[in-house]
């Protein structure tokens, strides 16, 4: 698993990401639910794409039986890595539910697939975190507890994202967890953090959590790719 703050695509992270897999030439699959499938944030993934050894497939929801023959497991089960893009969190989930493409997600990651994303391609995969997936304000939402911990992307960007964070795990309201600036990624491996990188030295990655009543936001070191 390799999450990251923003949802913007990147040649750095998605190059990471393909050499997380050990393939060659890995099939990295964008699903860009959450964005209502966007056509321009599509062809930034194809760009990047280009720039990188991988064979690119984006994953469609908004199909009909008639045109797509395969189901949603059977494309996700050959993809090496899967990349989920920013967006509605909480819309995503909800049309993923429906599809059992949460189910075929699950299966893919117990079976090795690389998973990855920014903002709601990072929330997605925690137990919870603030979302702006609702009107008027930043609320929680729950995730697919892939990773069984709280996150919060958007760390440096948006200026209430950190306060809140902080007042939720205080309250118990979400767990201790994972906060990523937007130009920093964390890599788990079976659910445990083996690495975080950066693209710059200003972006950083954090593990926050309550000790003795007051938060802590233990850095985790990065290394710079470009």
């Amino acid at each position: 698993m390799v999450i990251y703050g923003s949802g913007r695509h990147t040649v750095p992270f998605l190059n990471y990401i393909a050499k997380a897999t050990g393939k060659e030439k890995p099939n990295m699959c964008f699903i860009p639910t959450a964005s209502g499938e966007d056509a321009q944030y599509i062809a930034s993934f194809y760009e990047v794409c280009s720039q990188i050894y991988v064979t690119p497939h984006v994953l469609s929801v908004w199909i009909n039986s008639y045109d797509q023959k395969e189901s949603f497991d059977e494309i996700i089960s050959r993809m090496d890595a899967i990349i989920v893009g920013g967006g509605n969190t909480l819309n995503m989930l909800a049309i993923w539910k429906a599809q059992g493409i949460d189910v075929a997600l699950k299966k893919a990651y117990d079976n090795g697939v690389v998973m990855g994303g920014g903002s709601a391609g990072s929330l997605c995969w925690f137990n919870g975190g603030t979302t702006d997936s609702r009107p008027k304000e930043l609320s929680i939402v729950g995730g697919m507890s892939f990773i069984d911990k709280s996150h919060c992307p958007h760390y440096n960007s948006e200026t209430s994202r950190g306060p809140l964070y902080f007042e939720n795990i205080k309250t118990g309201k979400l767990s201790d967890g994972y906060a990523c600036d937007d130009r920093s990624a964390i890599h788990f491996i079976d659910g445990e953090v083996h690495t975080s990188v950066s693209l710059n030295d200003e972006n950083h990655s954090y593990y926050v959590y309550l000790k003795d009543g007051e938060i802590v936001e233990e850095l985790i070191p990065s290394t710079i790719i470009t």
